[in-house]
């Protein structure tokens, strides 16, 4: 399947499950732990269910042990700083500032062996760009950046480790068998930390993570198969959703300045080009 095909479905999960987590985290005011317990064993029902489609393979040397442990601390720090992030600022602002990590991504492609695009870094550059303007608006005074500056700088580094880990880690066990054991340890951690009551509490909450879940499943399965082809490629799949909640915006007749139609139509273009080079 072509990889832009795979980006689209990437961003299609992503945008149902990261709209779901902004209300739990900001309206159903699930803690840290409660809610990363919950979106873990979930999930790893959700991924177990999968494995007889699965390509299994797990070397036993401490390589593929590593790159568990390394999966799990990402996880661990993207789902419990997602919560802290998201009850200062929106899942659209937050995929914005996930452009920053469109440089690094390529330029690790680029170690990894791809030959250096001056045009591919161009059209990063106008992504980038673009997603700046895209929330650049009076309301992002609002945001106490104080309050999230290290949980805000803790998740992009996991997002980012998360794709180099999965590339790095693939010679050794195959995407799945990193993933699984790593929700199910990050499940474990938090289990003693969680109170139950709180799910049977917040029941519409609860299930609002739980089903998207589902999307949100589905999404990991195929971002892993994009980060083997490319982590650039990998790392604008933000990009496209946060295009995707803008696009949402317009639909529902939401406000939005020039600067922000301007920022819109640049990531639109920066995404697209990159992929015709």
């Amino acid at each position: 399947m072509n990889v832009f095909a795979l980006m689209a479905a990437v961003t299609a999960c992503y945008t149902i499950s990261s709209l779901s987590d902004k209300y739990a985290a900001a309206k159903a005011k699930f803690e840290p732990n409660e809610f990363t317990f919950l979106m873990c064993a979930s999930m790893s029902v959700f991924l177990a269910l999968t494995l007889p489609f699965q390509t299994i393979a797990f070397s036993l040397r401490w390589q593929s042990f590593a790159g568990v442990a390394l999966v799990a601390l990402c996880k661990l720090m993207e789902f419990k700083m997602s919560v802290l992030v998201l009850k200062e600022m929106s899942a659209f602002e937050l995929k914005a500032w996930l452009g920053v990590t469109l440089f690094v991504s390529y330029f690790a492609d680029v170690f990894l062996g791809e030959k250096l695009n001056t045009f591919k870094l161009v059209f990063i550059c106008l992504a980038a760009l673009g997603l700046v303007l895209t929330v650049r608006s009076d309301k992002a005074e609002k945001i106490h950046y104080r309050r999230i500056a290290l949980p805000l700088l803790l998740y992009l580094t996991a997002k980012l480790g998360y794709g180099l880990t999965i590339r790095s880690f693939s010679d050794y066990a195959s995407s799945i068998m990193l993933l699984l054991p790593a929700l199910v340890i990050v499940a474990l951690i938090c289990l003693p930390r969680v109170s139950f009551n709180v799910y049977t509490e917040k029941p519409k909450g609860t299930l609002n993570i739980l089903l998207a879940r589902i999307p949100n499943t589905a999404g990991m399965l195929i971002e892993n198969a994009v980060i083997a082809i490319s982590l650039a490629n990998y790392s604008l799949i933000q990009p496209m959703i946060l295009v995707t909640l803008f696009v949402i915006g317009l639909i529902r007749h939401e406000q939005h300045s020039n600067t922000n139609l301007l920022g819109g139509v640049l990531a639109i273009v920066g995404v697209m080009g990159f992929q015709i080079c």
